[in-house]
């Protein structure tokens, strides 16, 4: 194997260490309140509108990088991205950062991020297929870890427009070139030859979007999906409420915050890895069976020590669902058409917050809704026992029998 798989990898973790901006929006939110003479609360929109507007522009960018290759799209999101940090620079109003963080830096992201993981998969071989999902979808987790130190020493030294603009022109400096590396294999490119047979069989048949959503495995992963992502999206914007409840310090809040980060990090490059030996399935159910029992855990919580190991089973589950999803919808449909099919499976990702709150109003307590959670998540371990992989051959075969039978 030449050292062009392993370029487009480091390169792809590099172009998500830059743009995981909104893992640290959290030390923005005072001092945008204060120049914008608004609430804290109120300055949670941009950041609402950024998460928004990146799941909808993933699944554009996923159509577009299947039409005309990665490096265009990923170079037009890092682009996007570096310009709406530098124009949020130069806002007076909410409403304008809502436009230029949450749409311009959203979109950027979303464009951006669809590109990295298929771009890097596509030139190694299925056994790491995994690991590869895991380590680019770790950049993006890990970006907090090292952006909300310095993006908290720069506030404190340029004040917050000022950082934006920095925070903006250096992503445009490092990310555009390494966006400009990531290209596709050529054409009869195969990972590893002693898959060639296999390949030739089954990894080279991709599904288009309109095939997948006639299995029903489409709609299993994406309940399964949704649930899973709903229960680790909660847990992660509970941990500060906890942290307070039982009385934490600010230090110990802001360790907490950290060690989130590093165990989400963690989550996707383990859980990439894992799947690689056990199976993409059997991977699932194990992190749903987690997430189950961690749920109920939480509502015992009245310590730091717990609550640490709460934090760091929950951010690790959540942090493996962003890496096995991806790669199991390679698996099951194909990888030259992975962008437009992930970015629909990922529409159950968008939905998630929404049915997490939901789930909160009918559930009516915290704690009830930990349960509620948990018998959920023990009922999507059910549905991954019954997924089976999709048989890409024979869906193809039953499309072929039924326009022969049509033209008959």
């Amino acid at each position: 194997m030449s050292n062009k798989p392993l370029q487009i990898l480091l390169a792809g973790i590099g172009i998500n260490l830059t743009i995981g901006i909104l893992y640290a929006w959290g030390v923005f939110t005072v001092p945008l309140a204060e120049a914008l003479n608004v609430t804290a609360t109120d300055v949670k929109s941009p950041y609402k509108i950024a998460v928004f507007t990146f799941a909808t522009c993933l699944l554009i960018a996923g159509i577009l990088q299947d039409k005309i290759g990665p490096k265009k799209v990923t170079m037009l999101g890092v682009t996007l991205v570096g310009l709406g940090l530098i124009a949020s620079g130069y806002t007076t109003t909410l409403t304008q950062l809502e436009f230029t963080f949450g749409g311009i830096v959203g979109a950027g992201i979303g464009f951006a991020y669809a590109c990295i993981s298929p771009s890097a998969m596509k030139w190694w071989p299925k056994g790491k297929k995994g690991l590869v999902s895991g380590l680019t979808a770790g950049g993006f987790g890990l970006a907090s870890v090292y952006l909300a130190p310095l993006s908290t020493s720069l506030i404190e030294s340029y004040g917050i427009y000022d950082t934006f603009k920095i925070l903006g022109a250096g992503l445009l400096a490092i990310a555009i070139p390494l966006a400009s590396l990531l290209v596709a294999p050529p054409a009869g490119y195969v990972a590893d030859a002693s898959e060639t047979t296999a390949a030739a069989s089954s990894d080279d048949i991709n599904l288009t979007w309109q095939q997948m959503l006639k299995t029903r495995q489409f709609y299993q992963l994406w309940v399964m999906f949704m649930v899973s992502a709903a229960a680790g999206i909660m847990l992660i914007g509970s941990v500060g409420n906890i942290s307070q409840s039982i009385g934490l310090t600010p230090e110990q809040i802001a360790f907490s915050v950290v060690l989130l980060a590093i165990f989400n990090t963690g989550g996707r490059v383990v859980g990439g890895l894992i799947s690689d030996k056990i199976g993409r399935i059997n991977t699932l159910a194990l992190v749903f069976m987690m997430q189950a029992a961690n749920m109920a855990f939480f509502t015992t919580i009245t310590t730091q020590i717990p609550l640490m190991i709460a934090i760091a089973v929950g951010a690790m589950s959540y942090g493996a669902l962003l890496s096995v999803f991806p790669t199991i919808t390679a698996d099951n449909y194909g990888l030259k058409t992975y962008g437009t099919n992930f970015g629909i499976l990922y529409s159950s990702w968008g939905v998630s917050g929404f049915f997490g709150g939901f789930l909160a109003t009918v559930a009516g307590s915290t704690n009830n809704t930990y349960f509620a959670f948990a018998a959920l998540l023990v009922l999507v371990t059910v549905i991954a026992f019954f997924t089976k992989p999709v048989d890409k051959a024979a869906v193809l075969a039953k499309e072929e029998g039924k326009l022969k039978a049509a033209k008959a």
